[in-house]
């Protein structure tokens, strides 16, 4: 990977970060915001000269808050390069491919049928059913077409709107639980707080680190399978084991996020063209990528008609579908040359 692409990435997440902290309705002194997060390192005292109002405003709400949307952008990117590797198709993404879709009735049930906190309940619940909308669309592009890209992408939103449907029917089981499901859905993290981060970090570091440990062998992959055999690769094998990750990765993000989509046909795609295709540079810079595009996604959101707030999934859209129509078209005209 080369040093200059990871380093402005990095650049650019911790100014997204930061604009992120320093931006909102109540404003805070940039030199204290500094000074108070310096102060935080363990062996410093700094006095931020911050009162006590202020210190809860940004280590309460807009730390956290940050922080969410850069773990759920960089999941959700990271698991969309996962997808378009197993499959070899510049369309995967965990929201066409059923896995949001999934995610979303898995966590919509235990919402509405779990009593009180589910706590670890819902990111579980999400992952079934993530995985459950993957092999659903999976199967039924192979089966209609060999799991071609115009199969795949036709079955990916033929399972989504299957799923739609039972998640329409299972939160009418439940009317007064409408507005927090609806909420959900919508796509968001103004509600992210430290417990939920730390409810998703492990999911999100397991599949993180599965997904960058598996970037050569998708590279291998690549090539074809038969090329992958003769150097001693189980094409079945890595594809299984990232699709697990890839899965992991879209279930965490969206159970405390809601569903937002084009984040993984966005990113990743900007990497390509910017980084190359090597999957041992596309996964990781999808990660940071996805990170930082997502923090200001959520800046737009929660800005843009202030002292309202734009669901984060309609701000992602606003983007998203513009550029899925152009690699559509690029797509199209690979497969006619």
């Amino acid at each position: 990977m080369r040093v200059t692409h990871l380093g402005t990435a990095v650049a650019l997440l911790a100014a997204t970060l930061l604009v992120g902290i320093l931006v909102g309705s109540a404003g805070l002194p940039v030199g204290g915001v500094l000074k108070a997060l310096v102060d935080r390192v363990p062996f410093v005292d700094v006095d931020s000269g911050l009162g006590v109002i202020d210190e809860n405003v940004l280590f309460e709400l807009r730390l956290p808050r940050a922080l969410m949307a850069a773990l759920v952008g960089g999941l959700l990117a990271m698991a969309g390069a996962g997808y378009q590797g197993v499959f070899r198709n510049p369309l995967a993404d965990p929201y066409l491919l059923g896995a949001a879709g999934g995610a979303g009735v898995g966590a919509t049930v235990v919402i509405v049928l779990v009593p009180g906190d589910p706590g670890f309940g819902v990111p579980l619940a999400a992952f079934v059913g993530a995985v459950f909308g993957v092999f659903l669309s999976y199967a039924l592009g192979r089966s209609a077409g060999r799991g071609n890209a115009a199969t795949l992408v036709l079955a990916g939103v033929a399972v989504s709107s299957f799923l739609a449907a039972v998640q329409t029917f299972v939160q009418q089981l439940k009317a007064e639980e409408l507005q927090r499901i609806f909420s959900w859905i919508l796509g968001g993290v103004g509600t992210a707080d430290w417990y939920q981060l730390g409810l998703v970090a492990p999911y999100a570091l397991v599949s993180t680190a599965v997904l960058l440990a598996h970037g050569r062998l998708l590279d291998v992959l690549s090539v074809g399978d038969e090329e992958a055999a003769s150097l001693g690769l189980s094409a079945a094998r890595v594809r299984l084991v990232v699709l697990v990750a890839a899965s992991l990765a879209t279930a965490s993000a969206v159970a405390v996020s809601g569903l937002i989509g084009f984040v993984g046909i966005v990113v990743p795609h900007a990497v390509r063209r910017l980084a190359g295709g090597s999957y041992r540079i596309v996964l990781p810079l999808s990660l940071l990528g996805g990170a930082a595009f997502l923090g200001l996604a959520d800046l737009v959101a929660r800005t843009v008609i202030e002292p309202g707030e734009l669901p984060l999934g309609v701000v992602t859209a606003f983007v998203g579908g513009p550029f899925f129509v152009l690699v559509l078209r690029a797509s199209r005209r690979q497969v006619a040359t």
